[in-house]
């Protein structure tokens, strides 16, 4: 699943492709998906990450939503390109066109009022200070990785980017998050804003199927430390890094350095 910084990326490259550019057309091709009529004839007027969500601020005075989930990507391409296989939707611009790819159909969209999209959740690169994420996981008994990806509480950090974070705090992922020190938490910080930052710069990470919006792979999986390192040894200490199964999910950590 995209997350923060590969959501990041796309808003970014939207802004230098989409913005203010008026939409011609705007065609669904999956019936799971709500009609995008209302898309045609306006303009995205500002483009920005809303956790994991794009959100494209139109002329209209609406706001177009799009999640992608677990498979979804954009693409942006000629307007004499041959639409590519698992497209859900297009929107077509003057200078190109935007598909949505979703071999899972999984990423879903909405066109609707401002003021009915309203998020409490903390974004890493805005307001991510210690005190306040101590505060919220006081009473909190769930592993701390949970905690760092749990949407309603921090947005857009995924299972990749929670497993680096926790690597680089040295701090092992199951411990519950009301465990945890003034100083850990300063350190969770830290390094939720270096890794984000920087795999923003790379333009994500590309384990298997993420692409930017014109089809590229993203490079921070040249600076994994931990994830995806089964059996490897640990950049830091040289143990062997493990992998363990935290609520349903692959975690990777170093047992002798995340205490």
């Amino acid at each position: 699943m995209p997350e923060l910084p590969e959501v990041e990326t796309l808003c970014r490259q939207l802004k230098k492709t989409a913005l203010f550019m008026e939409i011609l057309d705007a065609r669904v091709f999956d019936p799971k998906l709500m009609p995008l009529d209302r898309l045609k004839g306006t303009k995205i007027i500002a483009t920005c990450r809303e956790g994991k969500s794009i959100k494209m601020t139109l002329a209209s005075g609406m706001e177009f939503l799009l999640h992608l989930r677990m498979t979804g990507r954009l693409l942006w391409q000629g307007k004499d390109s041959p639409l590519p296989s698992h497209a859900r939707f297009t929107v077509s611009f003057e200078n190109g066109i935007l598909v949505c790819i979703d071999p899972r159909r999984f990423a879903t969209v909405c066109i609707q009022h401002p003021q009915y999209f309203t998020s409490a959740a903390i974004d890493p690169l805005s307001s991510f200070l210690p005190q306040q994420l101590s505060t919220l996981a006081e009473r909190r008994s769930l592993p701390i990785k949970n905690f760092l990806m749990e949407q309603g509480v921090i947005g857009g950090i995924g299972n990749i980017y929670a497993c680096e974070i926790l690597h680089e705090a040295a701090i092992n992922p199951s411990r519950k998050a009301k465990s945890l020190s003034a100083t850990e938490w300063e350190k969770i910080a830290q390094a939720t804003h270096s890794i984000l930052k920087r795999a923003i710069c790379c333009r994500g990470t590309t384990i298997s199927d993420w692409r930017d919006l014109f089809g590229q792979k993203g490079t921070y999986q040249a600076y994994l430390k931990v994830y995806a390192r089964e059996g490897q040894k640990c950049l830091r200490c040289n143990a062997v890094i493990h992998r363990a199964s935290l609520s349903g999910r692959g975690t990777y950590y170093c047992p002798s350095c995340q205490r």
